[in-house]
């Protein structure tokens, strides 16, 4: 492969823009027969913060001028780690310019907003430029072997998903308002953060699409103090669903960020017909599996050089962490960019995710009646 680099703007320092700044720092390193990464350039409000993230974190320069970046005719890379009601104007505007953007999930805080993006990202398309949503635990190795097991039939039909993904950061009641509990920048609470990511590896892992919802979302504390006194609310704290696929599937859905002790918990369990698999992000290098029509689970740790991602990193049993996943995500983007190819997962599955979030709340609403994603708006 021709060793083309390309260059990058991260807009955002915070938790996200750290991640992914960290993962194109490292891309090239661990995946060095791939694309190569310039860290140009790291956008966002205060220069005096910029300035220190940059120097720890490997970038050329900074900017608070997001119009000027998209001018920049060195940056071939926008990566999106903003609050979600900034994801809409500023991807689309990103690619208007002739940009590749990768956004962090979830796509967007409302459907509209979703169905422009991904409207935007196919007509870039034509121009040979190339969109997608970052829902990196699709690079998590034993959710992409999990996602191959099913494919090649080792667990028989997928009949029974159960996903649930909790945390407790915001169980103590005194814990301060952020923009994260306010509807008008993060678009819901447990929803979008978590349920985004649920949902998403429910579409991955079966290859279904999602025909109906039935769902209810609960706020255990309306009442927040923030900077400006105490505040509304105006999201979910936990959110609870089921989804049923057009395979055939029934899938059940809990989100939380008031589940006492958990701290990032994402379980995911598949049965099927002759087998199932299970899985916990807390135990992310391990997948118990069933297969083949055996009687019981055993315990893979998924560190083999044959299983997905493990080529570009450690010999087997050296475990792999959470930030690994953004790294392999970074290389599978880049590979799309120099092969033409359309990277995975698309806008158009962000879109498909937000719908059924959109979904989840319009039966909440209606006393948990049964909503066609596709109903959305």
């Amino acid at each position: 492969m021709t060793h083309r680099t390309y260059g990058v703007a991260v807009v955002g320092r915070a938790f996200m823009g750290r991640a992914h700044s960290n993962a194109w720092r490292n891309v090239a390193a661990f995946y060095p027969d791939g694309p190569r990464v310039r860290q140009h350039v790291l956008v966002g409000r205060d220069r005096t913060s910029l300035e220190a993230s940059a120097e720890a974190l490997g970038w050329q320069s900074v900017s608070t001028d997001y119009e000027a970046v998209l001018a920049d005719p060195a940056v071939d890379v926008v990566d999106l780690c903003v609050p979600g009601h900034l994801h809409s104007s500023m991807a689309i505007a990103a690619l208007e310019a002739g940009k590749h953007v990768l956004v962090e999930k979830p796509l967007a805080n409302t459907v509209a907003e979703a169905q422009a993006m991904a409207d935007a990202a196919t007509a870039a398309t034509e121009r040979g430029v190339r969109a997608m949503v970052g829902f990196n635990y699709r690079r998590v190795p034993a959710l992409a072997w999990a996602r191959q097991l099913v494919a090649d039939g080792r667990i028989g039909t997928v009949r029974q998903a159960r996903v649930a993904y909790l945390q407790d950061w915001l169980v103590d009641d005194t814990a301060p308002m952020t923009w994260r509990l306010r509807k008008e920048s993060a678009g819901s609470g447990a929803l979008g953060d978590l349920a985004s990511h649920a949902v998403d590896q429910v579409r991955a892992l079966l290859g279904q699409e999602v025909l109906g919802v039935n769902g209810t979302v609960h706020t255990f504390v309306p009442r927040r103090e923030g900077a400006d006194g105490v505040e509304e609310v105006t999201v979910d704290d936990a959110a609870w669903a089921t989804l049923q696929l057009d395979g055939g599937a029934v899938a059940s859905l809990e989100v939380s960020r008031m589940a006492t002790g958990r701290k990032n918990g994402l379980v995911i369990e598949l049965y099927g017909s002759h087998g199932g698999l299970r899985f916990d992000l807390e135990a992310l290098n391990e997948l118990e599996v069933c297969l083949d029509g055996a009687a019981s689970y055993s315990r893979t740790l998924v560190t083999e050089p044959e299983h997905p991602y493990l080529e570009a990193w450690w010999p087997p049993g050296h475990v792999l962490g959470w930030d690994h996943t953004f790294t392999s995500q970074a290389a599978d983007f880049l590979r799309c960019l120099a092969e033409g190819r359309a990277p995975e997962p698309s806008f158009e599955d962000g879109l498909a995710v937000q719908q059924v979030l959109a979904a989840i709340e319009r039966s909440a609403a209606a006393s948990g009646a049964t909503v066609d994603p596709k109903e959305t708006r």
